[in-house]
C-alpha cells in the first residue's frame, strides 16, 4: 500500500497540480498553444466543476454521512442517486474541470498534459482506498452500484 494513500486532502492535490501547472506555463517546456476563447471556457470549465462538487457535497449532507475524504470508513450511507448516479467521483470530477479551466487559461499543452497525471494520482491516492473502504461498509450493494456507474464518468 502507498503511504500517501488517503493522506493528502485532494484540494491539496488540486493546489500542487495547479502550481505545478502555473510553473510549467512559465517555463521553456510550456507548449504555448492558442485557445480561442480561452478565458470564457476556462471560466465555464471551473464554474461547472464547482456546481458538480457543490452538488456531491450538499448530496453528502443531505444523507448525513461524511464528507471528509480523508476517512472514508466513517460513511454511514451509500449515496447513488443524483449526480452520484452520473459518476461515483462527482467531487473529483469537479476538481478535474477546475484544473481544466486552469489549464485553459494558461494556454499550455503541457498543462493540459498534467491533468492526465492528476487522473492518475487522485484515482491511486484517493479513489482506490476510498472504493475500499465503501467495499468494507456496504458489500454487495456497493458492488452494484460499481457495475451501474463508472468512477469517473
Amino acid at each position: 500500500m502507498n503511504i500517501l494513500q488517503n493522506k493528502i486532502p485532494p484540494p491539496i492535490v488540486l493546489l500542487l497540480f495547479g502550481s505545478a501547472m502555473w510553473f510549467l506555463a512559465h517555463s521553456e517546456y510550456a507548449g504555448p498553444i492558442v485557445i480561442p476563447y480561452a478565458l470564457v471556457v476556462a471560466i465555464v470549465l471551473a464554474v461547472v466543476g464547482a456546481l458538480i462538487a457543490g452538488s456531491a457535497i450538499r448530496q453528502f449532507r443531505a444523507a448525513e454521512t461524511t464528507v471528509n475524504p480523508l476517512k472514508p470508513e466513517t460513511a454511514s450511507a451509500l449515496v447513488q442517486s443524483g449526480i452520484f448516479g452520473k459518476t461515483r467521483n462527482p467531487m473529483y470530477v469537479g476538481l478535474l474541470l477546475i484544473l481544466s479551466g486552469w489549464a485553459v487559461w494558461l494556454e499550455s499543452l503541457s498543462c493540459l498534459g498534467l491533468l492526465l497525471l492528476f487522473v492518475v494520482a487522485i484515482t491511486e491516492l484517493q479513489i482506490k482506498p476510498e472504493e475500499a473502504a465503501m467495499r468494507k461498509l456496504f458489500g454487495d450493494e456497493y458492488l452494484r452500484y460499481c457495475e451501474k456507474v463508472g468512477r469517473w464518468i
